[in-house]
């Protein structure tokens, strides 16, 4: 059975970093593209970044470039968002979801499928 789970979100400050984790199961990362999307409350998903399968092509949204770092480790079959300097504006449920095939697509949800439940990332003084 497909699964993702994420981790890692919470409460940080403006300026401030967070981790966010995305575990697989079920299938192997070493196939698999892995992005990231977050939905603030009322406004629509938006993709924020994805890696393909060998991990050695990234793509970012205009507004997390610079600051997001997207990595796969693939010995524990878990995609990793690392997020520094954040920003009031970067408030959402963060998801990570798979796509078929071997590189990037469009960061649109459809074409993403299996999606994980989200986790909270808050920024806040």
């Amino acid at each position: 059975q497909v699964q993702l789970v994420e981790s890692g979100g919470g409460l940080v400050q403006p300026g401030g970093s967070l981790r966010l984790s995305c575990a697989a199961s079920g299938f192997s990362l070493d196939y698999s593209v892995i992005g990231w999307f977050r939905q603030a409350p009322g406004k629509e998903r938006e993709g924020v970044s994805c890696i393909n399968t060998n991990a050695d092509s990234s793509r970012y949204a205009d507004s997390v470039k610079g600051r997001f770092t997207i990595s796969k480790d693939k010995a524990k079959n878990t995609v990793h968002l690392q997020m520094n300097s954040l920003k009031p504006e970067d408030t959402a449920v963060y998801y990570c979801a798979r796509s078929s095939g071997q590189q990037c697509p469009r960061l649109h949800e459809g074409f993403f499928n299996s999606w994980g439940q989200g986790t909270q990332v808050t920024v806040s003084s």
